[in-house]
């Protein structure tokens, strides 16, 4: 077993050191704004190296080589223990919040879900505002990381159906795969880096744009401020729309426009469905607003895109409360609060491309109702799409439904009204961020719910960002047996 265990320890233990590491990068800053805080930020700083330096010596290992079942273990673990490392710093604060409100906003933070505990956060320390923003910067990337690279070897989420990868992980697809990192992190950086520019070029402070530019490009919806983006006019709200929907592109799509730039790198189906519902359901949210005459047309039109898009690309920023703008929208927003991004990007959701793969399975079925001896093909991206790779679609859909029904129940039996258990659910499931209702709406806020209702959706939040089965795998007997 420790054999097995060794190289997970490590991989773990170098993210325990990057995790200090930005923790000091956070204490220096605290230390230039005179920041009470930044004892804070040290003391974690030290705790989460010491655990590191511990856990890269006893992993170190001569014949570094992870296997499916390692890979697994080591996604669920990376997260879980990054989730945890990121809520010292706010348990340790002089705010005295509680472990299970310091792990529950990290977990939000880290899974870019946006989701939180905190009120009045405009009267926050900049150090922990910065904090907050950094993990779910941190939290986009290793979610465009995983996606890309991990998930599809262990046949887990979209991007198999978009790549083919090798069938082991061993040390000669390691320059390939150190290719692609620099390649991702260059494409983030560069994103981030024009995305904070367009915010502070539009009006906003420095710190102000640092701290949503991060939040922007991960998806995750942090504000620094309880108004979210409410507080600010429309050239902002329309750059952030901008940003989310690059943040909830295909990275590897991206990166292939960026080296070769040209209209066919963007000719993707998922970029093409997104967009197409962006658009179709923002003109009649819009039109709705105009009609019910709360809005003029271009306010309607910035406000009813930005909290679509917002919502859509599961970043969870609000101008507003749109649960105000009747039970149409309220209805809207709950639908398209499933959909989420496209698969390979920040963003959560059960990604465009499953809905795709459906309305395509059952076309098919359709037509073999019709002519029962035909034989139809299923294409996406004009490419044939093979049978397992539906059925795992199918699969991911069964399951996501199953926890959604389980995790709600659960949340009821705590004395949660249908509309917060059900829609707080659903936010963590797909790592939206507010849900609906007076509680947990774009309005609200979680702290109000019971520990053991924190606890769970911390859960839900990290199963939803794993895309289910990566942690789910890890609760059945056949996996340890072997």
């Amino acid at each position: 077993m420790l054999k097995f265990l060794r190289p997970i320890i490590y991989v773990c233990g170098i993210l325990m050191l990057i995790m200090a590491g930005l923790m000091l990068s956070v204490a220096l800053f605290a230390w230039i704004r005179q920041d009470p805080e930044m004892s804070v930020f040290l003391i974690s700083a030290g705790l989460v190296s010491a655990l590191g330096l511990i856990m890269v010596i006893g992993g170190r290992t001569q014949h570094f080589h992870l296997i499916a079942r390692q890979l697994y273990l080591l996604t669920s673990l990376s997260w879980v223990m990054m989730s945890l490392a990121g809520a010292l710093p706010l348990f340790f604060s002089h705010f005295e919040l509680t472990f299970v409100n310091a792990v529950f906003e990290a977990v939000s933070g880290i899974t870019t879900t946006g989701s939180t505990i905190l009120v009045k956060i405009e009267t926050l320390p900049p150090s922990l505002l910065l904090w907050r923003s950094l993990l779910q910067w941190l939290g986009g990337l290793g979610v465009v990381g995983m996606a890309v690279s991990i998930l599809p070897f262990l046949r887990v989420g979209g991007m198999r159906l978009f790549h083919t990868e090798s069938s082991d992980w061993s040390d000669k697809s390691m320059p390939r795969i150190q290719t692609l990192a620099r390649m991702l992190l260059g494409t983030y950086l560069t994103i981030s880096l024009a995305c904070m520019l367009s915010y502070w070029w539009a009006g906003m402070s420095l710190f102000d744009a640092i701290n949503h530019a991060m939040s922007t490009v991960s998806t995750g919806g942090y504000a620094t401020d309880d108004r979210s983006m409410g507080r600010f006019d429309a050239p902002v709200l329309w750059i952030s729309i901008a940003f989310m929907l690059l943040g909830a592109m295909p990275f590897t799509m991206l990166i292939g426009f960026a080296r070769r730039p040209s209209l066919a790198a963007l000719n993707n189906q998922q970029v093409k469905g997104l967009l197409l519902i962006v658009a179709a359901v923002s003109l009649a949210l819009t039109a709705y607003l105009i009609e019910q005459g709360s809005h003029a047309p271009f306010d309607a039109l910035t406000h009813a895109t930005f909290n679509l898009v917002s919502v859509i690309t599961t970043t969870g920023y609000a101008s507003g409360d749109y649960t105000l703008w009747g039970a149409f929208s309220v209805a809207l927003f709950f639908v398209v609060m499933f959909i989420g991004g496209c698969s390979g990007s920040t963003s959560g959701g059960m990604k465009v491309f499953r809905f795709q793969l459906s309305y395509l399975f059952l076309r098919s079925q359709v037509r073999k109702l019709v002519h029962p001896n035909g034989i139809f093909v299923t294409q996406y991206n004009g490419k044939p799409v093979s049978d397992d790779i539906i059925l795992s679609a199918i699969a991911f859909s069964f399951l996501f439904f199953l926890c959604l029904a389980g995790f709600t129940l659960l949340l009821s039996m705590m004395g949660l009204d249908l509309v917060t258990s059900l829609t707080a659910t659903a936010t963590a499931l797909t790592n939206v961020g507010p849900g609906l209702g007076p509680i947990v709406g774009p309005a609200g806020n979680f702290a109000g719910l019971p520990d053991a209702a924190k606890w769970l959706l911390s859960f839900a939040m990290l199963l939803g960002r794993l895309e289910l089965l990566t942690m789910m795998v890890l609760f059945t007997p056949m996996f340890w047996r072997s």
